[in-house]
């Protein structure tokens, strides 16, 4: 009998900066994610009551500026996009019937690339001031002309850093799920989640390169006096405009086609229905993520493209309302007879929908270019643009986060607290943006920090100020939630909510190696296959035998920690700094390429133990 690898026995700090486990690497992106949401909801919360009366003094001039362009990355970069990848790592692999990711050092690498990233960006505020040319960073503005401090130098470094981590995280995935599909999953038997998570990454490794490049050459402006965007010296601002919103309307159907993927698992499993239009809502998924790479320039419309670049743009934006549209429908007729069934995270998916409706019909507005000369700039586009982005994925999350909340941590979450989150949420956030877009149409420019009385806009701020903090109420009460699950003795069961995915047919909290016996897969909603087979779980495709996994590791960690502190030498032009930061990464790369990961084996007996306990 061949002889095992003996198995590494981490626990506490050291298992979670080690562990290459895509379940416990989603753990510490939700944790991350959160924190980073927290911090953009305070940012958002104290602009709001710098609004909430007409000349007003608690924060001006560049702290808002700060403030605001915090608020914004904070938000896109540092909290949707993580707590998007936390339930992907989370749930991906299980849906698909795999043990784990394709290559789990790199999603252990991406996540601490992610938080270093994330960490030196925020580190800004105590460093001589946070970056203050809006989320965007357009220049001039951006350039050292009109931004002097480090805070934009800040942004570009610690961008540059989070987003590689994305970008080799998004590879990741796409890997995993062409590959390691059980036997049995084609991809036309995929869950919607899962197929989301594909096109998702697909777009990351598309969009990403662009904000990468932009990047590098608004570094190389800032740090080393290039003249990219300098137009003094012959660079053009509007090469900026391109290339960040080549990334960031695709940025858009990164953040928001999990949150749809979401939407379609519950609202399926809530309704006891199989989802209506599969195939429909898979090539929609599919011609949105294809379109939204095609219509960037709708940002630009007043930059002064010309009319056929404007109402080329402009159809072409029109034209995603479409695939959108059926996904809607879809999602009514799933319920439509449905048995449905209102927990928390189905009235999160529930309210998700005419939310989201209305950030699609105010786009569609947008979308028209000699309309969109009054609407440029105003706090309408503020509030098309929170429809879609917090109606639509953060309502998708939090309906994920209590759906697949027991298979993450193998609790329930409380629902009756879950209510009290949903209604505070809904309500906070129509009551903070519904009146923006009045507030646009009065023109009021979005990006000031004060405004004069007797405009019309005293009331509309009132009720947006008002609508954020209870927001921030609702946000506190799935926190509570948390906690008050956190300290419960009951475990979850297996599969809860009666649901219809193969994550469901394996224990809450799922063993490390995920599934004992690799499934065979036998239709679409594998799992309510076998259920209606009268089987009791699913049918394995192998023998019961060792389980071969990775070792954890300490590398991706020290990679980047060394990425960070070249961050840090950059920005403050200290090249030794760059150079051992430098040396610590290309360290962890040779000692990853020397040294080979035999992995570890979990034997039998092991595994019998573990499975007898199943609580279905």
């Amino acid at each position: 009998m061949a002889q095992h690898a003996a198995r590494p026995r981490n626990t506490g700090l050291k298992d979670w900066l080690t562990t290459v486990d895509h379940k416990k690497i989603g753990i510490l992106y939700l944790v991350a994610g959160g924190f980073f949401f927290l911090l953009g909801g305070i940012e958002a919360v104290l602009m709001r009551l710098q609004l909430m009366y007409p000349e007003s003094n608690l924060f001006v001039g560049a702290t808002f500026n700060e403030l605001l362009t915090m608020h914004g990355t904070t938000m896109i970069f540092l909290a949707a996009m993580p707590i998007i990848f936390a339930l992907m790592n989370a749930i991906v692999p299980l849906q698909i019937g795999a043990r784990d990711v394709a290559f789990p050092f790199v999603n252990s690498l991406g996540f601490w690339l992610f938080f270093f990233g994330g960490t030196l960006l925020n580190l800004s505020w105590f460093l001589g001031g946070a970056p203050d040319a809006g989320w965007t960073a357009y220049p001039p503005l951006s350039g050292t002309t009109y931004s002097s401090t480090h805070g934009v130098s800040f942004y570009v470094l610690g961008l540059q850093i989070a987003g590689l981590g994305t970008l080799i995280g998004g590879i990741n995935f796409l890997v995993t799920i062409i590959n390691m599909r059980a036997p049995g999953m084609t991809f036309m038997r995929m869950p919607l989640f899962t197929w989301s998570a594909f096109i998702t990454s697909a777009l990351i490794l598309f969009a990403f390169p662009a904000i990468t490049v932009g990047l590098v050459l608004l570094m190389f402006d800032r740090i080393f006096g290039a003249n990219f965007f300098e137009v003094a010296n012959g660079g053009n601002v509007v090469l900026w405009q391109h290339l960040f919103w080549i990334f960031g309307h695709p940025e858009v159907y990164i953040l928001i086609l999990p949150a749809f993927g979401i939407i379609s698992e519950v609202v399926a499993t809530f309704s006891k229905k199989r989802l209506f239009g599969y195939s429909a809502m898979v090539f929609a998924t599919i011609v949105i993520g294809f379109l939204g790479f095609m219509v960037w320039a709708h940002h630009m419309f007043t930059v002064g493209m010309g009319p056929v670049a404007n109402a080329l743009f402009s159809i072409a934006t029109m034209l995603i309302a479409v695939p959108t549209g059926i996904k809607i429908f879809n999602w009514l007729l799933t319920m439509w007879g449905g048995q449905i069934r209102f927990t928390t995270a189905n009235l999160f998916a529930v309210g998700f929908i005419p939310t989201f409706v209305i950030g699609g019909m105010t786009g569609v507005m947008l979308a028209v270019a000699p309309a969109d000369f009054q609407y440029h700039d105003s706090y309408f586009v503020v509030a098309h643009f929170h429809y879609v982005i917090v109606g639509g994925m953060a309502f998708g999350l939090f309906s994920g986060c209590y759906y697949w909340w027991p298979k993450m941590f193998g609790k329930m979450l409380n629902e009756t607290i879950g209510k009290w989150n949903f209604w505070l949420f809904f309500i906070g956030f129509h009551l903070t943006f519904f009146p923006q877009h009045f507030l646009g149409l009065t023109g009021m420019p979005r990006r000031v920090y004060t405004y004069m009385a007797g405009q019309g806009w005293e009331m509309g701020n009132m009720i947006s100020t008002i609508g954020a903090l209870v927001m921030t109420l609702g946000t506190a009460v799935f926190l509570w939630n948390a906690f008050v699950t956190s300290r419960k003795a009951e475990k979850a069961p297996a599969d809860p909510w009666d649901a219809r995915t193969l994550e469901w047919a394996i224990p809450s909290p799922a063993p490390e190696y995920n599934f004992a016996q690799t499934p065979r897969v036998r239709g679409l909603d594998a799992l309510w296959v076998e259920k209606m087979a009268g089987n009791k779980g699913m049918t394995p495709a192998e023998p019961l035998g060792p389980i071969h996994m990775p070792s954890p590791s300490i590398l991706p960690f020290l990679m980047s920690v060394g990425f960070f502190i070249a961050g840090f030498g950059f920005i403050y032009h200290q090249t030794i700094v760059s150079v051992v930061g430098l040396l610590v990464v290309f360290y962890g790369m040779f000692a990853r390429s020397l040294f080979d990961d035999h992995g570890f084996h979990i034997e039998v007996d092991e595994i019998k133990e573990t499975e007898k306990g199943v609580k279905l």
